[in-house]
């Protein structure tokens, strides 16, 4: 058994909050400096370029690449050898996303209730998702997930009845539908399977996926390079002002599910998809 103090997981939080918000993930930065290689449309080209100076920029002096700086979504994974002390994980968590949002000076956007709308000033609680391991290490990812993007995503409950073109339309649709809303070129999270809560987060943890990877499945991996090409079909392209770069990336992630159903999920993430990990 080891023994871990929360005070490490806090600090922990605090920095990764800091690093996702100003640091692209390089492969994501990769994508965007190679959509703009490509653009044969000007204001298309022009517009990548302000989107590669923007996070140039910003991981040069330590700001926030965009001005929403999201909700904090935590994925804990902890081996089950771990045995904390100090005090209470979730505390732990919520205490290191207020240090790196007001310390680290990120916009606060979080509200207490959904209907009052009262700030809570610090951008807690963040929206924590843990998982037991085996093992003795502790891995944290944080995903800000500003909600331009988050207001685009959508959830379908299909039938077995429904075919795997069925559910590519249903994911073309919401990006078509979408529009320049969730400030494109995005990277779109698609969630199939489990029920309804579990769907919607494999497409979560598919945002956090490097989108230099393709699915292990070739399966999901041809899939994701069909919808790919489908979406830059769209024209919607950079900010929604036309081009070849509707999409940067999709990411499937399938779980098992009930004989009589087949959820998808699609959780939309903007050019500025962020996300930081560490370990302890």
């Amino acid at each position: 058994m080891r023994e871990l103090q929360v005070s490490r997981l806090t600090e922990l939080v605090a920095r990764l909050c800091v690093e996702a918000n100003t640091r692209l993930p390089q492969d994501l930065c990769q994508v965007i400096r190679q959509a703009g290689s490509r653009e044969e449309r000007p204001l298309a080209r022009a517009i990548l370029g302000d989107m590669e100076e923007n996070f140039t920029f910003a991981g040069a002096r330590g700001l926030p690449i965009c001005q929403d700086t999201g909700m904090a979504v935590v994925f804990l994974t902890v081996g089950q050898e771990v045995h904390f002390v100090g005090g209470g994980v979730e505390e732990a968590v919520n205490a290191g996303v207020a240090k790196g949002y007001v310390e680290g000076r990120l916009r606060c956007s979080v509200v207490a209730d959904p209907l009052r709308r009262q700030n809570t000033g610090d951008n807690t609680p963040a929206v924590l998702h843990l998982r037991l391991v085996p093992g003795d290490r502790v891995t944290v990812t944080v995903a800000p997930k500003g909600f331009g993007s988050e207001n685009m995503s959508r959830t379908r409950m299909f039938t077995p009845a429904a075919t795997q073109a069925d559910v590519e339309d249903f994911v073309v649709e919401c990006v078509r539908l979408a529009g320049s809303n969730p400030c494109p070129p995005v990277v779109v999270g698609v969630g199939l399977g489990g029920d309804f809560e579990s769907c919607a987060l494999a497409a979560k943890e598919a945002l956090c996926r490097p989108v230099s990877l393709r699915h292990s499945d070739p399966y999901y991996a041809q899939m994701e390079r069909r919808l790919l090409e489908r979406l830059n079909t769209l024209d919607i392209g950079p900010q929604g002002f036309g081009g070849a770069t509707t999409a940067l990336a999709v990411a499937v992630e399938p779980r098992p599910t009930h004989i009589a159903g087949l959820p998808c999920a699609v959780n939309m993430g903007c050019h500025v998809t962020r996300h930081a990990s560490g370990e302890i």
